[in-house]
């Protein structure tokens, strides 16, 4: 299993809209819109980092109003 956090940069006004839109997506755990540089941080979940990169490209950032993303995988060290 592999878990990583996505940091979403989204249009102004639209991180609401988009981190309520994200929660409902299979492999994402958690999705809430923050302050900051980044306007949503998601973290998710999945089988590989093949499926983790599907995940973010075909799902995530298909999303209306998001601008930019930040992949970061978690590594148990």
């Amino acid at each position: 299993m592999v878990q990583a956090y996505i940091l979403i940069q989204t249009e102004v006004g639209k991180a609401a809209a988009v981190a309520g839109h994200i929660s409902g997506i299979t492999g994402v755990t958690l999705a809430e819109d923050v302050t900051g540089p980044y306007d949503v941080i998601v973290r998710a979940e999945a089988r590989n980092v093949d499926e983790l990169g599907k995940l973010v490209v075909a799902q995530i950032q298909a999303v209306d109003g998001i601008t930019r993303t930040l992949t970061c995988p978690i590594v148990h060290i």
